[in-house]
Parts: structure tokens; C-alpha cells; sequence
């Protein structure tokens, strides 16, 4: 019988192993990455299009035809697209990212034949019919108006706005962005960005030569976008140092986001950057939430993260706290910054994160999809597998003298944006 006194035997993850991609092309240049896995005859096919031809007097063009490339086209209605994904049990997905838009087809493999003509419809015909516009216009003005009312949400925007200016990683968006949007600004932008010269697929579940020859058969062929186009490249102002206020004197709570520019995932420092992080937020054990949240009482939640995009990366710390104690967290915040800057990391402690990181990592690999997920990350950022090599091993190897190197090279506060939304 289970003797459930005795605390079971752990040990540190040894071997974590990647299914790498076969890679084909399309018959018009149209570049697909297959991880070919799985055995039930399901597949998610993505396709994903860098953003493009960014003007800062019209940030929402990206954003609102990757929300609206689904709501009619030339042979298609809003509702007949809808009718027919839900017919063939199917499911359709936009997703709008600072560096690329993309959608997402998830199907079973008896039904390819039939969903895919619907995509290429999307892809190659949508119209974005004014009245959809128009609803969507409405929509996100009254969910902007509801947002506006939220602590966390003022203190994200304007914070990204601060450090990332009027770039879409921080365009500072509000109800006249929304009422500037026309119909044939969202064209324009469909036909530049939703071509095959700017498009990658990436393919995962079960994926064989013919169901490949049928995705070439009708994607692989002459589109009707063709507008020309230019990818988004950024150069970023210096953020200001300090803090930023924004006083609502009936508070209750009070938001704090802070934070800098930092490396991403290209620069050799960055996987021990994420060690250090998870120390400081990055977990529910981490030493913000020991103090923020258990010690002091003065949060439900804190933490931290570094975020890894194509032009730019960045390091932050968020939270929510009582208006009475946001001076007080502040503070707290940075002692635990500071410590880390002087002090050694404890042997136990290091190796409490090292298992951490490494079975979030082996848990994120659960099937052939987390797998495509995987590749993109470093496909996007012109890397190899050979990155996660490295970062396994600096995740089992690094020292605590790095990592109080790494605090003294990446954490001064003296340059953080400090944004606070409440009372201080």
C-alpha cells in the first residue's frame, strides 16, 4: 500500500527532446513547416503573415482585418463562413500579435477537402462589408470605454506607450483611432500583408503527402493580394526614467506596472535573464509573491516577466495593491531587486527554480501543436534548435554569481518606467 507520509522522490529533468519540423514549399513560394505527430486524424493548419507597412496615423489597420478577415467575402457571408466551419465540426482563429497576424484552421482530416476552399476564400476574397465595420467599431469603442475604468488596464497602456511610443508594440489607441478606421484603408492593408510572398504556414497533427498535395492544390496557386509591401522595423525613444501617476482619488486598489527595455531571445544572455526573473516574479514561489503577497498582505498577485519580440525585448513587474500600501510595495519591490544585486542565491532556492523551469518546459510539450508552438518561437526569432539546447543547460548549470552579475546589468531601477494608476 501507498505509504502517503513519505514525500515522494524527486529528481531534476534530464533530457528534454523537440519533434523538429519537415519543411515543403508550395508551388508559389509559400514556405510549410510540418510536425507531423499524432495519431488521431486531426490538424491545425496556421497561417501566419508579418505585419506590414505600419503607419502610426493608422494603427489599427493590422488589427482590425486580422479581426474582421472572417466576416464576409466575395462568395461568403459572415454567416455562411460561420454555417459552414460549424457544419463540418471545424474551428477558425485570428490572432493579432505586435509582429505577425494569423489564423487558424482546426479540423479533422475527412474534412479538408471541404474547409480549406472556405479559408482560401478568406484569404484571397474577404471584402470587410461596412456593416461589420461598423459593428466592429462599435463594439470595441464601448469595450474600451468599460477598460478605461480599470486600473490595470490604464497602467498596461500607458506604460507600453511609454516605452515602445507610437510603434504597434505601443501605439496608445482610443475611440478616434476606432472612428478613423474606413473600409478601404482595411483593403489596402489585406491585400499588402495577406499575400504568399509574406506568408509562412505551420502545420501539426497528423499531416501526410496527400493532404499536402491538397493544401498545394488550392493555396498554392496565383492569390489576387499582390499589393507591395514593407515589414515592420523599429527603432525605439528612450522611455522615461521615473514615475508616471495617473491619480484617481477614489481608488481603492492602485496599479503598478514597471519596467525597462531589455534583451530578447537572440542575445546570449537572454535564458539566464529568464532564470533571474523567475526568481524575482516569474512563479507562484517567487520571491515578489513571498513578500508582496504572503509577508506583507498587500496583493492577491504579483510578477514578473520578460517578453522576447522581433525589433525589441522588455522586462516588467506588475501588480495591483491597496492604495494605502502602494508606496509601501513600491519600496519592497525594489528591496527585492536590490538583494538580488548583492546577495547569492541559496543553493535549495536555485535548484527549486532549475525543476520549475525545467518541467514547465517538458510540460509545455504535450502534443504535436505545443511542439509547432515551440518551433515558431525560434523561427521567428532567426534561431535554431540548437537555442533550446543552450537554455536547458543554462537553466541546469547556471551559477548564482551569474545571476547576481545578470541583476547588476539588467535591473536598475534608476531606469525603470514606474507607471502608477490610483493613489500612491
Amino acid at each position: 500500500m501507498l505509504n502517503r507520509t513519505l514525500v515522494p522522490d524527486s529528481m531534476q529533468v534530464s533530457d528534454i527532446k523537440f519533434i523538429t519540423p519537415q519543411q515543403q514549399t508550395l508551388d508559389n513560394g509559400i514556405n510549410v513547416y510540418t510536425i507531423n505527430a499524432g495519431k488521431q486524424d486531426l490538424v491545425r493548419i496556421e497561417f501566419i503573415f508579418d505585419n506590414v507597412n505600419y503607419d502610426a496615423s493608422k494603427p489599427l489597420q493590422a488589427v482590425a482585418v486580422n479581426h474582421l478577415i472572417n466576416n464576409g467575402t466575395a462568395s461568403l457571408s459572415a454567416k455562411d463562413i460561420a454555417d459552414k466551419v460549424d457544419y463540418y465540426g471545424a474551428f477558425l482563429q485570428t490572432e493579432y500579435g505586435a509582429d505577425q497576424s494569423s489564423i487558424k484552421l482546426y479540423t479533422l482530416n475527412k474534412h479538408l477537402p471541404s474547409v480549406l476552399p472556405i479559408l482560401k476564400s478568406i484569404l484571397d476574397e474577404s471584402v470587410f462589408p461596412q456593416q461589420e465595420l461598423d459593428i466592429f467599431i462599435q463594439n470595441q469603442k464601448q469595450s474600451l470605454q468599460v477598460s478605461l475604468e480599470k486600473n490595470d488596464f490604464l497602467a498596461r497602456k500607458n506604460f507600453a506607450h511609454a516605452v515602445f511610443g507610437d510603434t504597434s508594440y505601443g501605439s496608445n489607441i482610443g475611440f478616434a483611432e476606432y472612428d478613423a478606421l474606413q473600409q478601404a484603408d482595411l483593403l489596402a492593408y489585406y491585400k499588402a500583408a495577406y499575400k504568399p510572398a509574406n506568408c509562412t504556414l505551420f502545420v501539426a497533427g497528423k499531416f501526410e503527402q496527400t493532404e499536402f498535395a491538397l493544401l498545394n492544390k488550392i493555396f498554392g496557386q496565383t492569390w489576387n493580394n499582390n499589393l507591395p509591401s514593407v515589414q515592420n522595423k523599429f527603432v525605439f525613444p528612450t522611455a522615461p526614467k521615473g514615475e508616471i501617476l495617473i491619480e484617481r482619488p477614489g481608488a481603492i486598489q492602485s496599479a503598478i506596472r514597471m519596467g525597462t527595455l531589455a534583451i530578447n531571445r537572440t542575445h546570449p544572455d537572454f535564458a539566464g535573464f529568464q532564470v533571474l526573473n523567475c526568481l524575482l516574479g516569474g512563479y507562484f514561489g517567487s520571491r515578489l509573491m513571498a513578500n508582496i503577497r504572503e509577508d506583507k498582505g498587500y496583493t492577491y498577485g504579483i510578477g514578473s516577466a520578460v517578453v522576447s519580440m522581433k525589433d525589441a525585448g522588455y522586462f516588467f513587474i506588475a501588480t495591483e495593491v491597496g492604495a494605502d500600501v502602494c508606496g509601501n510595495a513600491l519600496m519592497e519591490i525594489e528591496k527585492e531587486i536590490d538583494i538580488l544585486k548583492t546577495d547569492l542565491v541559496a543553493d535549495a532556492e536555485l535548484d527549486l527554480v532549475r525543476n520549475y523551469m525545467l518541467g514547465s518546459m517538458l510540460g509545455s510539450l504535450e502534443n504535436a501543436f505545443s511542439h509547432a508552438d515551440k518551433f515558431k518561437s525560434i523561427f521567428f526569432s532567426g534561431l535554431e534548435y540548437a537555442y533550446y539546447d543552450r537554455y536547458i543547460e543554462t537553466v541546469k548549470t547556471i551559477e548564482a554569481s551569474a545571476l547576481r552579475t545578470l541583476a547588476n546589468t539588467y535591473l536598475n531601477t534608476k531606469d525603470f518606467t514606474k507607471v502608477i494608476v490610483g493613489k500612491k
